[in-house]
């Protein structure tokens, strides 16, 4: 059997870690497949690729040597994260990555699968390649993912969305269950499970629910949406209604509908049972308070319902989530 070829993208606004983890645990990978099986051909071939050949500059300081990514010498196209300070920024490097773009599309065109970690998905959306396509990104990077790229179907909670010629991670460590899945592709399920196993990668992760942080997550800094969280925020532990709130911000409720849409993607209901998450989330890390007080502080009376919203929101149990991320004195 052919090894499967994989070619790791890297431009000059690439992260060096998204360049580097990628190689690393596709080589270790290789090596495992030998020790495990020393007569069997490898059953991956990895190298690094840009848009011409040569050494690559990133804005770290550290250059990578890349040879010229050519669609027919490759299986598998993998697009290395973008290192950026602000939204803006981010938003400048993708509009920059041009000669990228027009690469990834050849690819596509070509019949490459093609992977993505982190917010590189937002360099696939630029090129056309995810419209109609179920796909994840950095889950800080929500709103501004589906905002400027409404014709992608964006499921922020997953880890990994498999899309067949098309796969795409979630945010930062998500990259390893990538690389894992590209492992199994060529060496099986057995290989994965090892390589898994020696990079201590904890495989039963299926999303980034439990990581979302109201608090990290790109969201408006001023404005109406700034000031309808302040107050939300003072009365989480109170009955809230719409009215209340569009009377506060000086609007409709028509225009709070609007501006909620576009800032916070949610309605302002779906809003508050967000942040009233989040505040559950804080109090189980750090207090030692039973769920029921922890409900009656996040403004719900009703206990069976609000767990059900956690789970729903978080992925976990709220248990489980209190033993797996509470802060443990050292």
């Amino acid at each position: 059997m052919a090894a499967l070829r994989i070619g790791i993208l890297v431009h000059e606004s690439a992260m060096a870690s998204a360049v580097t983890t990628p190689f690393d645990t596709l080589r270790t990978a290789n090596k495992l497949a030998h020790t495990l099986n020393p007569g069997a051909p490898a059953p991956l071939s990895v190298q690094l690729v840009a848009t011409r050949s040569g050494p690559v500059k990133l804005a770290s300081g550290i250059s990578f040597e890349a040879a010229q990514a050519r669609p027919d010498e490759l299986d598998v196209l993998l697009v290395a994260a973008i290192d950026y300070t602000t939204v803006g920024d981010l938003c400048r490097k993708l509009d920059a990555l041009v000669a990228e773009r027009v690469l990834l599309r050849r690819c596509a065109e070509a019949g490459l699968r093609i992977a993505s970690t982190c917010n590189a998905t937002l360099l696939l959306a630029e090129a056309g390649l995810l419209d109609g396509v179920r796909a994840t990104t950095s889950w800080w990077l929500a709103n501004l993912a589906r905002e400027r790229y409404p014709a992608v179907d964006f499921a922020i909670e997953e880890l990994l969305v498999d899309e067949g010629r098309v796969v795409t991670a979630g945010a930062a460590t998500a990259a390893y269950e990538l690389v894992l899945q590209m492992v199994e592709w060529a060496g099986g399920k057995g290989l994965a499970q090892n390589v898994s196993r020696l990079m201590l990668v904890d495989r039963e992760r299926q999303s980034q629910a439990p990581y979302i942080s109201l608090a990290l997550a790109q969201r408006p800094r001023q404005g109406l949406g700034e000031r309808a969280e302040k107050w939300l925020q003072k009365r989480l532990h109170e009955s809230i209604s719409v009215r209340e709130l569009a009377d506060h911000c000086r609007v409709s409720e028509r225009t709070l509908l609007r501006r909620f849409h576009e800032d916070f993607g949610a309605t302002p209901l779906e809003y508050v049972q967000k942040l009233r998450v989040e505040r559950a989330k804080a109090l189980l890390e750090t207090t030692h308070l039973s769920f029921e007080e922890i409900v009656g502080r996040c403004g719900y009376q009703d206990v069976s319902s609000f767990r059900r919203l956690f789970k729903q929101v978080v992925s976990m149990t709220p248990n489980d989530y209190r033993e797996r991320y509470r802060l443990r004195a050292r």
